[in-house]
């Protein structure tokens, strides 16, 4: 069973979690999720440095972030449909090196375009590698072992995320922003040689090899013009570019949609959005992480430029927030598993949402302890029982929804639906709130426009909640699948975890 060996899903795979080769599965696994879960999350920790280095302006802040999940997001589907085509193992070696190559260049980028560029070939790497992590860990482990290696994967992910934001600051008050990239290097140059070694190739027997290549290029086209719009709107104004994209990119979305209904293998069903209960909570799930999207991104900001604090600081002042989902998202999704979907997607963003308004107390003085204590502890907590409340119970169900078969497309579309919120969120909002192109550099500008900023994050939370409220349903199973361990344990605050697609699935050649 060692790297030179191949199994197809239908082969009796008898890795024990307890072996040797076990645990270095598990450990290349996790450094190569983690590698793009970190990346996308401790990013907004540098963009006070980044922009002040590199001599940028609120626009190239927000395309360092989104240039990542536009790519990842448009074709994080694609890459989980390579994986079960051409090996699991190689699409993931694939994309590991892929990130690391990526990541290099964003460490040694001379300018903003090309750090732009750059982290838009990261997020390509990351939608290589991200399906595959847990898809290998599936596919490689003893049925009776399965479980076990992903509660093992989960967790270890989740301290990765939860350490995230402080290591991240540590390393741009430290030797600099650019070792929130070059770090990784030495992350894939263990996890490669390891995974080449120690895990065996796994592929699927049944798929097709079609691959909805024009679906995923007009989706990322498609976001891309309308994210381009509203980064450039503050600045081009009404411009014909600004007006041109916007137009573009909604007709290129019809085009999308009308494309996927044709397509003999589409990218994208529309027949999964049948289920009722699955389209009303992927709307939920745009509600939530657009709002997360819009906090994140500008909260680290509102610490260092406004609060005083430093990256180190910033970091350190958020971790509460993953702290808790780390701790307490397993035992939040066993309440849901009892009392049903339905207040926990309700009650979740609703004690989100009054994090975000805490947040408003946030201002000069907040950096001291008792600011601290007074300012932003309660906010971040709060928040992140918010969270702790709604991700595990919000995945769940997007399971619940859909035949068994279908359930790794289903957690696929729902993790996309939720990047490309964030993506959507960290163009629009700094346009909603008024902010110009250099608010970042000016304290009380950004300040003023952080205020307004906040309670639209909230109200969209809010909308989310209604919206669970009045159409999330127990589903006839009662939630019975919340007991995953990839869906328990979750610190992601960038998208809900993903779920490979289970046996009956590999034995169907209809999605």
């Amino acid at each position: 069973m060692l790297g030179g060996m191949e199994k197809s899903d239908a082969d009796g795979p008898g890795i024990r979690v307890s072996s040797a080769t076990g645990r270095w599965v598990v450990l290349t696994t996790v450094l190569g999720s983690s590698m793009a879960m970190l990346d996308s999350t401790v990013i907004n920790v540098a963009l006070p440095r980044i922009g002040e280095d590199l001599g940028t302006d609120l626009a190239a802040l927000q395309w360092t972030v989104n240039a990542y999940m536009l790519t990842l997001a448009g074709l994080i589907l694609l890459g989980g449909a390579l994986g079960d085509r051409y090996g699991r193992r190689r699409v993931f070696v694939i994309g590991v090196v892929w990130f690391a190559l990526a990541s290099l260049l964003c460490g040694i980028a001379p300018n903003a375009d090309v750090l732009i560029a750059a982290r838009a070939l990261q997020g390509v790497g990351g939608a290589l590698l991200t399906p595959g992590s847990l898809a290998l860990i599936q596919a490689s482990f003893h049925p009776d072992d399965r479980a076990r290696a992903v509660g093992l994967w989960s967790g270890l992910g989740g301290v990765g995320a939860a350490v995230g934001p402080f290591v991240g600051g540590w390393l741009v008050d430290g030797p600099g922003w650019r070792w929130v990239f070059l770090l990784n290097l030495p992350l894939a140059a263990v996890c490669v040689p390891v995974a080449l070694r120690h895990v065996p190739e796994s592929r699927d027997p049944y798929a097709s090899g079609r691959f909805d290549v024009l679906g995923a290029a007009l989706g990322a086209l498609a976001l891309a013009l309308v994210t381009y719009a509203l980064i450039e709107a503050p600045g081009a104004g009404a411009s014909p570019a600004v007006i041109g994209s916007a137009v573009g990119g909604v007709l290129l979305g019809a085009v999308f949609v009308q494309v996927e209904r044709r397509r003999a293998h589409p990218m994208l069903p529309p027949s999964v959005f049948a289920s009722r209960q699955f389209t009303t909570v992927n709307i939920v799930t745009l509600c939530v992480y657009a709002a997360l999207g819009g906090y994140f991104f500008l909260s680290a900001i509102q610490l260092q430029v406004v609060a005083g604090y430093s990256a180190l600081g910033a970091g350190t002042a958020l971790l509460p927030t993953t702290v808790l989902m780390l701790l307490f998202s397993a035992r939040s999704g066993e309440l849901g598993q009892r009392i049903g979907p339905r207040i926990p997607l309700t009650a979740g963003p609703l004690i989100a949402a009054t994090g975000m308004l805490l947040m408003l107390r946030v201002g000069p003085g907040s950096n001291t302890v008792s600011g601290y204590l007074t300012d932003v502890l309660p906010a971040v907590a709060v928040l992140g029982v918010g969270l702790v409340t709604l991700v595990a119970p919000l995945t769940a169900t997007v399971l619940a929804s859909v035949d068994t078969g279908r359930a790794g497309l289903a957690s696929g579309i729902n993790n996309a639906a939720a990047r490309a919120a964030g993506l959507i969120a960290v163009a629009a909002l700094p346009l909603l709130a008024g902010m110009g192109p250099e608010a970042y550099r000016d304290a009380g500008e950004f300040a003023a426009t952080f205020r307004r900023a906040m309670p639209m994050c909230a109200g969209v939370l809010v909308v989310g909640a209604l919206i669970a409220w009045a159409t999330v349903r127990t589903p006839p199973a009662a939630v019975q699948d919340t007991a995953r361990p990839e869906c328990t344990v979750n610190c992601g605050v960038t998208a809900p975890p993903l779920e490979p697609a289970p046996e009956a699935a590999r034995q169907a050649d209809d999605i």
